[in-house]
């Protein structure tokens, strides 16, 4: 960073940051997938032109902190021939640098003064890709070819012109086509008002000196990461999480993480992790590295800067073959939530040990399904993410999980959509949404208490059951904190007997009431030790029970 005016880095990252939102909000007023409108299950970014991350200030950690990966596999794949105009869009996570088929990256190449300074990037999770299953998940999967189109980097708009024939290949490859063009469209304009106002930077600093302060960008980063990595005491510390299912048996897989601080520099090492499984909780080399980027990252100061740099003292040692580092042609497309959720657990356990004072509770896991049908009115194809059953978050050192949360992957970055709006979006209509009683794990600092969630949906619907959270595999508590509850889910036909779910599968049923229970999050402490005016705060909001609240944090409720 010598001879960087600190003021002006400074500037410039805020101002990079700001790009990065403001394509964001672009995003969200544009796009016509509920998807993106309503929950941001995109994530713009920036990368100076060998594809290393400047900025992640929008959306979802999951998706950004691998972002670096798909623009190096473009770059490998285009790097004589990227011209001002072109726009390219890739997805797959072998050939492609993504992390799973459902989230296209659109990424624009910058051009200032006629030389590359920047791309600007849009990774979004697409309503439907096609495969085996509406909605882009396919829990029936066992190789990637089960999981919808797969796509290399490509040029969607060569030197300005849109290839109408790839264009045409896509929305043939979708079952929601209409969304899937207004979307794209989307992508595309956010990136392009990303590149407009990059070029504006470009032009006030001059290339050279862009260039120099995005190198003094990631390289204060990297110093500002190593101090705190610093303050670990040198040591090795070991976490470990458990899948129980491989999405068809009840298979146990371990997510094992050595965890080595020397100095100012950290090695991620998942020897002993299991391989690779039949279904498709497998994980890409991709989404390994930003989960393991986002569980570093999230448990230190919250002001750290957030680019490819401040990552430059932590070494990955992901064995090939295995859940973290699947080969083809294992299927993946639940990996951004599960494998990944359990690699955040495990590391947040190891670093638990370095400095129990951080530590943070498990968060729930997610028991969301899709319902994919026709509406009575229009008999137009809908895809809706039930989104709103999300589970509790973990508590930490003088705050409370919070009560129901998106996915532990987002980071509070999944917004949870207005079930008013979905009831005029889709053929459903919402009978229940509250905070579920004693759902969260007890402790000094309870967890999230998760959601008591009753829904009809009116229609005939194909169902895609993803709940990992179901039954089993509480989140844990920490401190003396106990565990959060498990999910339950009971379908309750039009005809025929109510049943519960599996936690993964394809069903086709007729009209349904859905109940479910979310899973809640990980207290921290010894709950009896938390304030009784703290109990009776919960008793009286409904969140706690007279009985648990004397059982558990010892405080008897009178009259």
């Amino acid at each position: 960073m010598t001879g960087l005016d600190p003021i002006q880095l400074a500037l410039v990252q805020k101002r990079l940051d700001y790009i990065s939102r403001q394509m964001g909000w672009v995003m969200t007023r544009t796009a016509r997938s509920p998807i993106f409108s309503q929950s941001h299950d995109f994530s713009c970014f920036l990368s100076d032109p060998s594809g290393t991350l400047v900025s992640q200030a929008d959306g979802i950690p999951i998706h950004t902190g691998g972002g670096g990966f798909a623009v190096r596999a473009l770059l490998a794949a285009f790097d004589d021939s990227i011209d001002e105009g072109d726009v390219f869009l890739l997805n797959d996570p072998y050939v492609g640098g993504g992390n799973h088929l459902p989230d296209w990256v659109i990424a624009r190449p910058v051009f200032a003064q006629s030389r590359l300074v920047a791309f600007t990037c849009n990774r979004a999770h697409q309503s439907d890709i096609g495969g085996g299953a509406a909605g882009t998940y396919n829990p029936a999967a066992t190789e990637i070819y089960h999981e919808g189109i797969r796509l290399p980097p490509l040029k969607l708009i060569e030197r300005g012109s849109l290839r109408k024939d790839l264009w045409q290949l896509l929305l043939i490859n979708t079952r929601t086509p209409e969304l899937m063009d207004g979307d794209l469209r989307a992508m595309i304009g956010s990136t392009e008002i990303g590149a407009e106002r990059v070029v504006a930077l470009a032009e006030e600093l001059g290339f050279d000196d862009t260039l120099a302060y995005f190198s003094g960008i990631l390289d204060h980063a990297d110093r500002r990461f190593r101090q705190a990595i610093d303050n670990l005491p040198n040591g090795v510390f070991e976490g470990e999480e458990i899948s129980d299912n491989d999405c068809f048996d009840d298979i146990e897989t371990p997510i094992k993480v050595k965890l080595t601080v020397d100095g100012d520099e950290m090695t991620v090492d998942f020897t002993g992790s299991g391989p690779q499984m039949r279904g498709f909780k497998n994980s890409s080399i991709a989404n390994t590295y930003s989960a393991v980027y986002m569980s570093v990252a999230s448990f230190f100061d919250p002001d750290l800067p957030r680019n490819e740099g401040s990552f430059r003292g932590i070494t990955i040692v992901a064995p090939e073959g295995s859940v973290v580092n699947a080969r083809p042609p294992a299927a993946m497309t639940m990996c951004t939530v599960f494998i990944a959720h359990e690699i955040v657990h495990a590391i947040w356990k190891a670093l638990s040990i370095a400095d129990p004072a951080r530590g943070c509770a498990g968060w729930g896991k997610s028991i969301h399904n899709v319902s994919y049908g026709r509406h009575p009115e229009t008999d137009e194809p809908f895809v809706m993410y039930h989104w709103n059953t999300m589970p509790g978050g973990g508590a930490v050192d003088g705050r409370d999980g919070f009560n129901q949360i998106g996915h532990l992957i987002a980071l509070g970055g999944l917004q949870l959509p207005n079930v008013e709006t979905y009831e005029q979006l889709y053929p459903v209509l919402f009978r229940r949404q509250e905070f579920r009683r004693d759902g969260a794990g007890a402790g000094k600092y309870r967890g999230g208490t998760g959601i008591e969630y009753v829904v009809d949906v009116d229609v005939e619907a194909d169902y895609s059951f993803r709940g990992e959270g179901l039954y089993s595999a509480a989140a844990y508590g920490l401190a003396g904190g106990h565990d959060g509850e498990v999910g339950n889910m009971t379908i309750v036909p039009i005809e025929g007997e109510e049943f519960h779910p599996p936690k993964y599968g394809l069903r086709q049923l007729p009209k349904l009431t859905l109940r479910a229970s979310s899973p809640g999050g990980g207290g921290w402490g010894d709950p009896r030790e938390r304030d009784p005016e703290a109990v009776l705060r919960d008793v009286k909001d409904g969140v706690v029970s007279p009985e648990a609240a004397e059982r558990c944090y010892g405080v008897k409720i009178d009259g």
